[in-house]
């Protein structure tokens, strides 16, 4: 009972510092009762002796709320919250919430004996259940006490808890979650085996998947997962078991391991979550491994019967792709994403139309031009400039010119870029008359021209002869009277 509790208050409620557990709240000041703050400052800032007279003398009725929102807010006044729980008992019975976090704070603050005591109070309230012992687990599993945690396994149906499979899973999840756990967890797989009342599970096999994927075992991974296989077959269901075996592939640089395993859970009508797709590709693209990153998508989604990407894979993927110019990949993947609803944005048209301008493809970024445009997806100030070079460089000269034209049209800004590049375009053809045209309009619209675009139109002027040079000359004078303006 609380009396048993009690007794195990060896300190003075001095704080102990620990990271905050899972099950203690977050709350803001404005969040908490008045009863509740009255209620932690007594403990917080009273002395163990004067605890109960002290919450008694406030008038406050500790309803169950109030006794829930005051121990999660405990965890770091363990011997203090025995106090007030104790004299919380006295106006009423615990919930068995109440009941729960109670055990969670003895144990989390390595009270193993007062958390027992607050098990043995629980049976006798008929309050026990699976919940309980879950949180011992976690305790002894957190300070490394992994005999203490079997042992609490062991024992729990003398507690009237069946020691299932559920437990099991229990136990081998907080054995997982912590350093050196995974091992001790494998083991107590081989206890599981041979117990037909608590014989592993599909969950009992994700869960030894994760322990493996935190540790970056891939040998030991690709041991378990072949075993789950063996002993509970291929369960469509059992996603989180196949993220986690398939991840800790990917991190372990074992990604055609990973195409070949994919390929026989797809044959068994298993497939990974959006999960380890997601982080895999992540993986990849900074390995920048469009390879191995075009199988994996081409078996885990498929012709419609797979996994549905989002818009944020699809630029994932063609960027990828495109960063390493696979460029048809990047247009077959551009084609077939509107069928899984994902609408191409400003980045999957710009980062292909930046591919075909680096590879010099000027036919086919013509066409996409065009196509960008229809759509009203315009390219970046930079592709701008960069397509009309590529235009000039590339024997098309009046796609750059287009390009411009539709810039200027449009009022597409800034114009700078784009504009010094037509310039030089232009001049590299020694197309003069034009050039002239265009830079006298830009200077009309205050486009700023470079000086150094100015010393290559110099040159080509130069070298043309007297009126050329006249001609340049002027323009040099206009140029240099707009940058005081």
């Amino acid at each position: 009972m609380e009396e048993g509790m009690a007794e195990n208050q060896i300190a003075p409620p001095h704080p102990i510092h620990r990271p905050s557990p899972s099950s203690q709240l977050p709350l803001s000041p404005t969040s908490i009762s008045s009863s509740v703050k009255i209620i932690l400052d007594i403990l917080i800032r009273t002395t163990p002796q004067q605890i109960e007279p002290a919450l008694a003398s406030t008038g406050i009725i500790p309803t169950t709320e109030v006794v829930v929102e005051v121990l999660k807010l405990s965890y770091d006044y363990p011997f203090s919250a025995i106090k007030f729980f104790r004299w919380a008992g006295l106006a009423h019975k615990h919930s068995a919430h109440a009941w729960n976090l109670m055990v969670d704070l003895l144990g989390r603050n390595r009270l193993f004996e007062s958390m027992w005591d607050a098990i043995r109070s629980m049976r006798q309230e008929k309050t026990l259940s699976l919940a309980a012992f879950a949180s011992a687990f976690g305790n002894y599993c957190a300070s490394g006490s992994f005999d203490d945690a079997l042992m609490t396994f062991q024992v729990m149906d003398k507690y009237g808890i069946p020691n299932d499979v559920v437990a099991a899973n229990s136990l081998l999840s907080a054995m997982c979650r912590e350093n050196g756990g995974v091992l001790r967890a494998l083991d107590f797989l081989e206890t599981m085996k041979s117990k037909p009342e608590f014989c592993p599970d599909g969950d009992s096999f994700a869960i030894l998947l994760e322990g493996l994927e935190k540790e970056g075992d891939a040998a030991k991974a690709k041991t378990t997962f072949g075993e789950m296989v063996v002993r509970v077959g291929w369960m469509p269901a059992n996603v989180a078991a196949y993220d986690a075996f398939l991840m800790t592939l990917v991190r372990g640089e074992q990604v055609e391991e990973v195409v070949k395993f994919l390929i026989v859970m797809k044959k068994n009508s298993c497939l990974p979550g959006l999960r380890f797709f997601s982080s895999a590709l992540d993986i990849l693209v900074k390995r920048k491994d469009s390879k191995n990153a075009i199988l994996i998508w081409d078996v885990v989604v498929g012709n419609g019967n797979g996994l549905v990407p989002n818009l944020s894979m699809y630029n994932a993927m063609i960027g990828l792709l495109c960063d390493c110019n696979e460029v048809d990949d990047a247009f077959r993947l551009l084609d077939e994403m509107v069928f899984h609803g994902a609408f191409p944005d400003s980045f999957t048209y710009n980062v292909i139309f930046k591919c075909l301008i680096k590879n010099k493809k000027v036919g086919d970024a013509g066409k996409f031009f065009v196509e960008m445009v229809k759509n009203e997806w315009l390219p970046t100030h930079a592709n701008f400039a960069a397509a009309i070079t590529m235009f000039f460089e590339g024997d098309d000269p009046e796609m750059g010119v287009q390009i411009w034209n539709f810039m200027v049209e449009n009022k597409v800004e800034p114009l700078d870029a784009a504009a010094n590049a037509l310039l030089l375009g232009l001049c590299k053809l020694d197309r003069l008359s034009e050039l002239k045209r265009n830079a006298d309009d830009m200077l009309d619209r205050r486009i700023s021209i470079y000086e150094s675009t100015m010393a290559s139109l110099k040159s080509a002027y130069y070298k043309d002869g007297r009126g050329a040079r006249d001609k340049y000359d002027g323009l040099a004078r206009r140029w240099k009277t707009s940058l005081g303006r």
